[in-house]
């Protein structure tokens, strides 16, 4: 049985490949599930994928997360900016969490400078679109290895 990692994924990620596809590129949300999977398995892990669109819902993930002591990637989409609980719920963790990002939110419009998620994460990769997730699952491997 491999190590499993919990590819999770914030408000709006459902709409990839339609939502402003000069900003997030045109692969859909499914096919950056099975992108995440097929690179999980590469590195002898299994990814569990996952996307919602409320807070709630995501903090329910990482409670798992750190009870199961799963390693995280986590994509907070707009909680990055703004959502203390998801990051309360992110610095519980004590496997490896990585903040991952398609675009780089510090070469965009201002408010998106400030993440209130990179303070309690292991480290973070934006700006490489689909790839800034096979890095950071690599990473985990690599970590958690």
């Amino acid at each position: 049985m491999s190590s499993v990692v919990l590819v999770l994924n914030g408000p709006n990620l459902n709409r990839l490949g339609t939502r402003e596809p000069e900003i997030y590129g045109s692969t859909t949300f499914a096919q950056l599930a099975d992108l995440c999977v097929a690179q999980a398995e590469a590195n002898g892990l299994e990814a569990d994928v996952r996307q919602t669109n409320d807070e709630a819902e995501l903090i329910g993930w990482l409670h798992e997360a750190a009870d199961k002591n799963l390693p995280v990637v986590l994509n907070p989409a707009a909680f990055t900016h703004y959502s203390y609980a998801v990051r309360d719920a992110c610095a519980m963790l004590t496997a490896p969490l990585i903040e991952v990002h398609l675009s780089n939110p510090a070469a965009r419009e201002e408010f998106r400078h400030n993440s209130v998620i990179s303070g309690v994460a292991t480290g973070t990769i934006a700006g490489f679109g689909v790839d800034s997730y096979r890095m950071a699952i690599e990473q985990i491997a690599r970590i958690t290895g």
